[in-house]
């Protein structure tokens, strides 16, 4: 069945603290799709960035890789937070538990970007895609 997202106002600091524990090397498997096809559900989540422009709301997710569907499990699960439907330490819970029941319903894709990968500069890839250049700083 779908589920649906009611509106209340988020909290952005409650929103960034559940964030910090998601930061570093974690087995992510809380925040997996059934169909991944990752060999390994760990990865480093590098840094969080959650800020608020106006009416929008900004997300910014660094890491070494991404499971299938792990933004839109995470933001599901930040949201709900930033609802106050649970508390901040609630995503240590839900990560050590490596279960995906135990996280909020996968967010919609609207509105969430890949803004592509970023390489080493000895790679001599650009330091940004085109997507960036549209985005409000």
């Amino acid at each position: 069945g779908r589920v649906g997202w009611v509106f209340r106002p988020l909290d952005h600091d409650a929103m960034q603290a559940a964030a910090t524990h998601l930061l570093g090397e974690h087995d992510f498997s809380s925040f997996r799709a059934a169909q991944c096809q990752a060999l390994s559900p760990i990865k480093h989540l590098k840094r969080i960035h959650i800020q608020r422009h106006g009416a929008y709301w900004r997300f910014e997710f660094e890491a070494n890789a991404f499971l299938h569907h792990m933004i839109r499990n995470i933001m599901g699960s930040l949201v709900r937070v930033g609802q106050g439907l649970e508390a901040p330490e609630w995503m240590e819970t839900v990560l050590q538990a490596r279960d995906r029941k135990q996280a909020a319903p996968t967010f919609s894709p609207a509105g969430l970007y890949f803004l592509g990968p970023r390489y080493a500069a000895h790679f001599g890839m650009p330091e940004h895609t085109p997507a960036y250049d549209w985005l409000p700083s």
